[in-house]
């Protein structure tokens, strides 16, 4: 496989990483996407699950900044309702948005990590940048239609991996 699409890390989902060993690993910012990573896709409010979960981010004084292609409006108002930063139309995998994510957390290459559900736009926008990535499975199956037939490219290139827990991969 290309190792530009590689993830450092593939897990089910958010909640299966294990954030005090990423902060063993020096990560003190988390690039994350937004639909069908931290909740299904277009969904307007987060879950308590993930209220939850981005407190726990927070006591492991862990930074983080919403990274999406959608829309504005819709990733402003989902970042506010979060206490999140964000930044919207973002173009991924280009660099512009991960460099900008960086600079507002305070963070650089060596201590980012990018979580996202898709190959084509999080994980290779975070390996172009030499970032550590996390994969994690989609929400739901609902999603843009242009996503869709993504999908079954990163098929081809991930089949029949599963998730794990941990990875050493740099």
């Amino acid at each position: 496989m290309i190792q530009i699409l590689q993830p450092g890390l593939f897990v089910q989902s958010i909640y299966d990483i294990d954030l005090d060993r990423l902060v063993e690993r020096g990560v003190r910012g988390l690039i994350l996407d937004l639909d069908n990573t931290l909740v299904g896709w277009n969904q307007p409010r987060a879950s308590k699950e993930l209220l939850q979960w981005l407190e726990d981010v927070k006591l492991r004084e862990l930074q983080t900044c919403i990274v999406s292609n959608n829309m504005g409006d819709r990733v402003e108002q989902f970042s506010q309702h979060v206490g999140v930063m964000a930044i919207a139309k973002a173009a991924k995998p280009r660099r512009r948005a991960f460099r900008q994510a960086m600079q507002r957390m305070g963070t650089n290459r060596q201590d980012t990590a990018v979580v996202g559900d898709q190959i084509f736009t999080d994980i290779l926008g975070g390996n172009r940048l030499h970032l550590f990535t996390i994969l994690v499975r989609p929400m739901n199956e609902q999603e843009f239609w242009t996503t869709q037939l993504v999908r079954r490219l990163e098929r081809a290139v991930l089949p029949g991996r599963e998730p794990a827990r941990l990875s050493d991969r740099s």
